[in-house]
């Protein structure tokens, strides 16, 4: 069957795009700002909803300390790690992602994980999920992707055949697809998830070195989660259960606890490492590179007032003290512009003014006035640089990132599917997972797919038996789907 012609996407202002993927100096990035087509779609997708946030909508926050039990001074000059012992307050976001802010709590869904760090040399905000990995590696895809989880234009019903119409189409979703609908689904709260940064970020020490990084945030509460049925009777009587929890636990004096870990890679290391390691649909394993100890993150005191000090704040991933930076991760790289852009469009250009978000050190700049300015920071000092002006701020050599070495590059708008191999981690994951397990997340996949249409239940089966044969004949079998087409495509194919 041939397929139908399609008109030719086009901006805003009518012009015809050629390919929809990030401009980037090199196949791994990092991007650029004359990509002017991305830009504009991540200006638009920001400001689609007003005021709720577009993701991350349902949250609960609390405040709480960092403090530090192990020396990584030789990786990184960052003041919060500078001593074993020190002490940094925090706050930090839990949130769902897909749902709106009245969406139940213990619904199947990736968590958010966002903290707020208020040292000395700034706020350092760690935006991540509780989970390692995430569904698209290119920025171009993200707001496709989250279209899909919300509402059908028409409907205005969840739809399971957008969602899996676009996971079909985006092999590298599997690994996330698989972390999503295994046993880990649904925490049993947000004292039982693990975080991560999931990006790669760059570690600089007081010598200039730089090395790549991966932050990991372990629940000294174990890992809890609940299984379809019993999310189900809950979500009938309430729907606040994490809220509830989290917040009773604080308030009752049971403050739940982290272990603060990193990764580290070196520049040599990753430019031998079998995948990109800075495609963030795929982990670093811990066996070539093991979790080193930092500190403990703790949770002790509950906001105030929720809209003040939960729904007004504001976290993102630009948000980098000296001793932590960037990496060319195409998907960080976007959100370094995009999470502030929707804050300057949500709370307005004076957001870093609310108490939340208001850094606990001195803030000197030349940026001036704006909705709900309070001039605390400038009074009457002079809004223009550079100056001779007796006190004006001016910049310090010693701050500045050192160079990056990006060699020959080609700027292109290089395709993110090819090259990749998006089957064997998911492979390894369902390899790992007991007979109960695969079982169950073979039952869950089936009972969501199997609302899309038929060829896209072929086509995502497609990528589940290129990760493991047994992964796709069992979500087969729970289709009602005849098998023995896909036997003489070999396990593995496409990897």
């Amino acid at each position: 069957m041939s397929k139908k012609k399609c008109p030719v996407l086009t901006t805003g202002d009518g012009a015809p795009i050629g390919m929809q993927q990030a401009l980037t100096a090199g196949p791994r990035g990092p991007l650029l700002m004359q990509d002017v087509q991305l830009l504009e779609q991540m200006q638009k997708f920001n400001r689609e909803r007003i005021p709720e946030r577009v993701v991350h909508a349902k949250g609960s926050g609390a405040y709480g300390t960092f403090t530090v039990t192990n020396d990584v001074s030789k990786y990184t000059s960052a003041k919060l790690f500078e001593k074993v012992g020190k002490k940094t307050e925090l706050f930090l976001r839990f949130s769902t992602v897909a749902g709106e802010r009245g969406a139940a709590d213990a619904e199947r869904d990736v968590r958010g994980f966002a903290v707020k760090f208020y040292t000395e040399e700034g706020n350092w905000d760690m935006v991540g999920n509780n989970t390692p990995v995430f569904f698209v590696r290119d920025p171009y895809k993200f707001q496709n992707f989250i279209h899909t989880q919300k509402r059908d234009p028409k409907t205005n019903l969840r739809d399971m055949d957008m969602q899996w119409d676009f996971w079909s189409l985006c092999p590298e979703s599997l690994h996330q697809v698989t972390i999503l609908f295994s046993d880990r689904g649904i925490p049993a709260g947000y004292r039982f998830v693990h975080g991560f940064g999931s990006h790669t970020y760059s570690l600089i020490n007081d010598k200039g070195e730089r090395v790549w990084c991966k932050f990991h945030f372990k629940s000294k509460q174990g890992i809890k989660n609940y299984m379809d049925e019993e999310a189900a009777e809950l979500i009938g009587y309430d729907r606040e259960t994490h809220q509830r929890d989290l917040f009773d636990a604080i308030e009752k004096g049971d403050f739940p606890q982290w272990r603060v870990c990193i990764q580290v890679m070196t520049q040599e290391q990753a430019e031998k490492f079998r995948w990109n390691p800075f495609d963030l649909t795929k982990v670093w394993p811990h066996g070539e590179f093991p979790l080193i100890d930092v500190g403990t993150m703790e949770l002790n005191r509950n906001p105030e007032n929720y809209f003040a000090e939960v729904e007004q704040a504001a976290f993102k991933p630009s948000a980098f003290v000296p001793g932590i930076g960037p990496s060319p991760d195409k998907m960080l790289q976007a959100r370094l512009m995009s999470y502030a852009d929707t804050h300057l469009h949500r709370l307005g250009v004076n957001h870093q003014q609310i108490p939340v978000n208001k850094p606990r050190c001195p803030v000197m700049n030349y940026s001036r006035d704006g909705h709900l300015a309070d001039a605390a920071n400038y009074g009457s000092a002079p809004n223009y640089w550079p100056n001779s002006r007796e006190g004006a701020p001016e910049p310090d050599e010693k701050f500045k990132d050192p160079a990056w070495e990006l060699g020959q590059t080609i700027v292109d708008r290089f395709d993110s599917t090819e090259d990749h191999d998006d089957y064997t981690q998911p492979g390894n994951l369902f390899r790992l997972f007991d007979d109960g397990q695969r079982d169950r997340l073979a039952t869950r996949i089936a009972g969501v797919l199997g609302q899309a249409r038929e060829e896209v239940q072929m086509r995502q089966l497609c990528h589940f038996f290129r990760a493991d044969e047994e992964y796709g004949r069992r979500v087969a079998e729970k289709l009602g789907v005849d098998v023995s087409a896909f036997m003489q495509q070999p396990a593995g194919a496409g990897a």
